[in-house]
């Protein structure tokens, strides 16, 4: 599933893709049946709206439109293009965004558990966003202190309590394996046996992998696509992830797997501890 580097990347994209503030002329759902059911009245509530921002909160983009807004999750599959004409249409295209002057915004999604909603309520309190975490990058809102106060009485592994939602957004499973590396912790390593000075290490670490995989264009491990088709390229510097037997890059030692929280885990026996 994409992650919040790649949710970023996609972000990032489809702004540059669709411009300054396009107007929707039409939005045509080609199959409701996504992740939730796509609302009948999409097209009669965006039509005529203009797209005044795209923004992100945890893996979910958010489409300003002024006095409404659209909410999307990327599922594991989910991508978005811009075609000139619907000739180009495939099968799995699921939504089709008519960009007055611009073309049509296709949403792509094989496994359908992806969803697109649209909402006028304040965004923050919409029954998908109001218990979340703070975001990883908010240095005010996510730092030492907070995570701490998060972790020291918590029995579950580190990596499971960093890939909480509830505590910190985005950090899914391949970045809290990079980021653990990083900061020299074994991710089975119980939450409150992490000392504060290891956790600021680790904070420290969960953000400068993130932003090297928003830099890098997020990591394409098997359907990932960036807004337009391309490939992330943060796959190829991986310190851990899927290396296991591999030799650590930075100390020599062998890249270990088991699994955590029904997602497997990544580690080196000799430099994580």
């Amino acid at each position: 599933m994409p992650e919040l580097p790649e949710v970023e990347t996609v972000r990032c994209g489809l702004l540059a893709l669709i411009g300054k503030k396009p107007l929707i002329k039409s939005v045509k759902i080609r199959n409701r049946s996504l992740r939730y059911p796509v609302p009948t009245r999409i097209n009669q509530a965006l039509k005529g709206k203009h797209i005044v921002d795209i923004s992100r909160r945890a893996k979910y983009l958010i489409w300003n439109c002024g006095d409404i807004y659209l909410l999307n999750h990327l599922g594991m599959t989910g991508s978005w293009r811009l075609e000139k004409n619907t000739k180009a249409l495939r099968k799995h295209d699921h939504a089709v965004f008519e960009l007055d002057k611009i073309g049509y915004l296709i949403y792509h999604d094989p496994r359908r558990f992806g969803m697109i909603d649209v909402i006028k309520e304040n965004v923050d309190e919409h029954k998908l966003l109001a218990k979340l975490g703070p975001e990883p990058l908010d240095k005010n809102n996510f730092n030492t202190d907070y995570l701490y106060t998060q972790t020291h009485k918590r029995k579950a592994s580190i990596k499971q309590v960093i890939m909480d939602q509830a505590v910190v957004v985005g950090v899914g499973n391949i970045y809290a394996s990079e980021s653990l590396h990083r900061a020299g912790i074994d991710p089975r390593r119980s939450a409150m046996r992490v000392s504060k000075k290891r956790i600021d290490k680790l904070v420290q670490a969960i953000r400068h992998i993130l932003g090297a995989a928003i830099k890098a264009g997020g990591s394409t491990i098997s359907d990932f696509r960036q807004a337009g088709g391309s490939d992330g390229y943060f796959q190829h510097h991986f310190q851990v992830y899927e290396r296991e037997g591999e030799t650590c890059k930075k100390c020599g030692g062998q890249i270990k797997q088991c699994v955590l929280g029904q997602r497997s885990s990544y580690w080196c026996n000799s430099c994580q501890s």
